[in-house]
């Protein structure tokens, strides 16, 4: 290789790279950079690896043919409590966790700590076994629904002039015996949340906003023992306009598909999905305006399905012996899914847009792990990892650069 040394006028230096083995992987880039952007005259080198590029010449790569950014989830914060649902809100400007402690019974609100870059206690809500607190922010007010499986479960709003939560309802014990899952939705400007009530005598019940508090809007169906609600947005045919859906899964039936009907202002049971039986959850996720959903199983495959405009078809299943969440999560241009289990390490998978497919790339040593909410804050991305069993964990979403 000959180049022109710009320290001393007309003086060439050369090196002579023959007979070197070159493996043409990330930590080559900074040569091929370099030779793009300098006047050297380069012998034919040829690379002896990666097998896609073995006998290709060095000088005919360029920075384009290396892939050397890869991400990872790092450990970054361990809280000394356990937990089941985590979520995240904005309110008055802020980002904001709220979190379910099901043997403390509280509601344990963080907040971001700008100075020690940390999450720190903001307040709390005291209960009885409390499974959910689902934020929901209508107009500027802040609600917490508070989900318990004992003493009942209320709805709190947060007093600004207070600087606390006042309850301010009462969620029918007669329909919600045994709450498990909650959805908040929003369709034509209406409010609404969804209970997923799993006991032998409790209704799936539906509530809407009336301006003042919730009220029972519609009940699903009753006496289906329901673990988990979705809400989620799917067209009929590829020219139709999407329209709300509800999924309900259940330890007695396969997962039961609702569609809204526009003009009773009502969800109407339109179909199951079928093959499989004793889903604990589904959740979904969207590809390039294409819907997917991921469905979980504690015993047997958890699998991966894709709308295809009447139905939902097979992708990809997943062994997941022990599992009880299986979350798709979307992280800037980063789609994942993390599957949980309560006997062995938690699988995180990366989608590779290639194969359409989720592919493996980190375990996460997480204790029975109940649910994996992102949460972005100061252009941080962290994962909080609620456990059942162990110590909540936040990791942060990191992006490396192999070539660096």
């Amino acid at each position: 290789m000959e180049f022109l040394n710009r320290s001393s006028a007309n003086k060439r230096r050369t090196w002579d790279l023959r007979g070197n083995s070159f493996n043409c992987d990330c930590k080559l880039k900074w040569l091929v950079e370099w030779l793009g952007h300098t006047n050297a005259t380069v012998e034919d080198i040829y690379c002896e690896g990666p097998p896609e590029y073995k006998k290709r010449k060095i000088n005919s790569l360029s920075s384009k043919d290396f892939d050397c950014i890869i991400t990872e989830f790092a450990k970054s914060q361990d809280l000394p409590y356990q937990s089941l649902s985590i979520d995240t809100f904005s309110y008055m400007n802020d980002e904001y966790v709220v979190i379910a402690q099901p043997f403390t019974g509280k509601c344990i609100f963080l907040e971001w700590d700008h100075v020690e870059k940390t999450f720190r206690n903001y307040d709390n809500i005291t209960g009885t076994s409390t499974v959910v607190c689902k934020p929901i922010v209508i107009e500027t007010q802040l609600y917490v629904i508070v989900a318990q499986l004992f003493g009942g479960s209320h709805i709190y709003k947060r007093d600004s002039f207070a600087n606390k939560f006042i309850k301010i309802q009462d969620i029918e014990i007669l329909k919600i015996r045994k709450p498990n899952d909650i959805e908040t939705f929003k369709i034509e400007n209406n409010w609404y949340f969804v209970v997923a009530d799993s006991s032998k005598a409790g209704f799936t019940t539906i509530y809407k906003w009336n301006g003042n508090g919730f009220y029972s809007h519609q009940s699903l169906h009753a006496w289906y023992r329901d673990t988990d609600v979705e809400y989620l947005e799917i067209a009929r045919t590829p020219q139709a306009l999407r329209t709300p859906h509800l999924i309900l899964s259940s330890s007695s039936q396969r997962p039961v598909i609702y569609q809204w009907n526009k003009a009773t202002q009502l969800f109407i049971n339109q179909t199951d999905i079928p093959n499989m039986e004793d889903v604990y959850a589904v959740k979904h996720f969207s590809v390039k305006g294409d819907v997917y959903i991921c469905l979980t199983r504690f015993i047997g495959d958890s699998k991966v399905m894709k709308w295809g405009g009447s139905s939902f078809q097979d992708i990809q299943r997943m062994p997941s012996r022990g599992s009880m969440v299986f979350q798709p999560l979307q992280i800037n241009n980063y789609q994942y899914a993390i599957l949980g289990s309560d006997y062995s390490f938690t699988q995180v998978y990366n989608w590779d847009a290639e194969k359409a497919k989720f592919v493996k790339f980190q375990e996460l040593n997480v204790q029975a792990p109940r649910s994996f909410t992102h949460v972005s804050i100061n252009k941080r991305n962290f994962l909080f990892a609620s456990s059942f069993k162990g110590n909540t964990q936040i990791y942060k979403h990191v992006i490396v650069d192999l070539s660096a």
